[in-house]
């Protein structure tokens, strides 16, 4: 062939070494993961975090363990202010931010449409789309050719869940954003893309759903072909793919972490 394809890139590990990355949600779930796995890669990481102090602290310990720098930064995401606030914090500390990773979320169970309130309706989308509209809003000026926004979106996005439907509502947004924002982006070589976990095993689950309900999450009665819900460090290694260089010719898709459930892309 004329020109004869191209099989290896020259990449090595540390995939990551001198970005700078920002990561939010609980750290204990998925954002813990995602951390850990980008400091592993050589990244700077921010970690944004609402409320959960403990769990932040162990967080940082465990970065400095693997040699990595970072920032924690407290407060609430639904506050355009506080978005602006995050990026200007990360500015002066870095300089540049080339990662956003858009991974908070809340889910509230209810059996009805008819019992979501106007009050959950509105507090949700400002958390789930809202804030994710405003981080990228605030980070994008400082973002340069090569860089990547990943937002955490699922598998109810695709699938539908019937006791979360404003929470799949909101994580159908966000597949919806990264397709359009990709479109938007392409020529500025700022890459948009998603990952869809299904059932993982993070502190949002036994917050959501009562202990019979815990005790069957991700099994085969859940439509997941693996009978059994993933760990975040299951999850966390397509952040670091869509985060590098590796993902280079891919914008505007989603990756499906979710235990084989066939969904539509």
């Amino acid at each position: 062939m004329d020109p004869v394809p191209t099989s290896e890139c020259g990449k090595t590990y540390r995939k990551l070494k001198n970005k700078m990355a920002m990561v939010t949600g609980k750290n204990s779930g998925i954002g813990r993961a995602v951390a850990y796995d980008f400091a592993k890669e050589g990244a700077c990481v921010v970690i944004v975090y609402y409320d959960e102090e403990r769990d932040a602290k162990e967080t940082a310990k465990r970065i400095e363990e693997l040699g990595g720098r970072y920032l924690l930064i407290q407060g609430d995401l639904k506050y355009s202010g506080f978005a602006k606030y995050c990026v200007d914090k990360i500015i002066e500390y870095f300089g540049k931010i080339d990662v956003l990773v858009n991974n908070h979320g809340v889910q509230f169970v209810q059996r009805s449409i008819l019992d979501i309130s106007y009050e959950q309706l509105e507090f949700i989308f400002k958390n789930n789309v809202f804030s994710f509209f405003y981080l990228i809003q605030y980070a994008l000026p400082y973002m340069k050719k090569g860089g990547s926004i990943i937002n955490t979106t699922s598998v109810t996005a695709y699938e539908g869940n019937k006791d979360l439907m404003d929470y799949s509502a909101t994580k159908g947004a966000m597949v919806a954003l990264a397709r359009s924002l990709s479109l938007s982006l392409a020529e500025k070589g700022i890459r948009v893309n998603g990952v869809a976990p299904g059932p993982i095993w993070t502190p949002l689950i036994p917050a959501s759903y009562s202990s019979k309900e815990v005790a069957t999450f991700g099994k085969k009665t859940a439509h997941v072909p693996m009978d059994r819900a993933g760990q975040p460090c299951e999850v966390s290694p397509c952040y670091v793919f869509l985060a590098s260089d590796d993902s280079a010719y891919m914008t505007g898709q989603a990756l499906h972490p979710n235990g084989g459930t066939m969904v539509g892309s």
